[in-house]
């Protein structure tokens, strides 16, 4: 970037700008340090907004070391916004293009050591958005309901092990025993799968479910319970 006023490092490394410099380019009528005092009683702070130090006169007579400012970017800024003038304006969108400019190289490795690093950080950053990637994915497939084709098989492997229990026992059950012989299975259907209806089956749940479903057998208080409907009901005649 071409310099448009003059700039210099600082023993703390920061950017100063040179006062008379930016004096001259903003064309200001007024001496210098007329202006520079005037624009210091703005509320600018010695030896936080600028320091002052002497050098030697460019006049080719020579004579007195000259004042002159080293003022912070901040500073300049605000001094160039002051004047409300074309040249102004021009100066201080100049110091915001060097800030930018400079917060752009500190962000860039400057060793070998530094852009390694770097490397290793965007892998391990793209390494971990892969994975979350992944981990949505299968998330989403794992938890996407049955397709029509799987929700039937589950409800055919119902229907056929309740008639496997009955063929097997030799029952001749009512259509209520029977029915508890369904609530059962279903009712262990929904405790492993943690639903509410069978409608609520996932993706997930399918290998589980169709497993409980081939080892299912009813259990003890079922058994009871259609037993007890078999029983005939005591008369109170005597």
């Amino acid at each position: 970037m071409e310099e448009l006023i003059k700039t210099f490092k600082q023993n703390d490394g920061s950017v100063a700008v040179d006062g008379r410099d930016l004096h001259d380019f903003l064309e200001v009528d007024t001496q210098y340090t007329k202006w520079i005092d005037r624009m210091i009683e703005y509320g600018f702070t010695e030896n936080v907004d600028f320091t002052s130090f002497s050098q030697k006169s460019l006049k080719p007579s020579g004579g007195r070391p000259q004042v002159n400012h080293a003022l912070t970017l901040d500073m300049a800024k605000e001094l160039s916004m002051i004047q409300r003038t074309d040249r102004g304006k021009q100066a201080r969108q100049y110091f915001i293009a060097m800030e930018k400019r400079a917060k752009a190289k500190q962000q860039l490795p400057q060793t070998p050591e530094e852009k390694i690093m770097l490397l290793l950080q965007n892998a391990n950053e793209d390494t971990k958005k892969i994975n979350q990637i992944d981990n949505r994915v299968k998330d989403l497939e794992h938890n996407k309901p049955l397709t029509p084709g799987e929700y039937n098989y589950i409800s055919h492997a119902v229907g056929g092990a309740v008639n496997t229990y009955v063929q097997t026992h030799h029952l001749i059950l009512t259509t209520k025993q029977r029915g508890k012989l369904y609530k059962d299975i279903n009712g262990g259907i929904k405790q492993i799968a943690g639903i509410q209806t069978r409608a609520q089956l996932r993706e997930k749940d399918f290998e589980n479910v169709d497993r409980y479903i081939r080892n299912w057998v009813p259990s003890t208080a079922t058994i009871l319970i259609i037993k007890q409907l078999s029983e005939p009901v005591a008369s109170n005649e005597g």
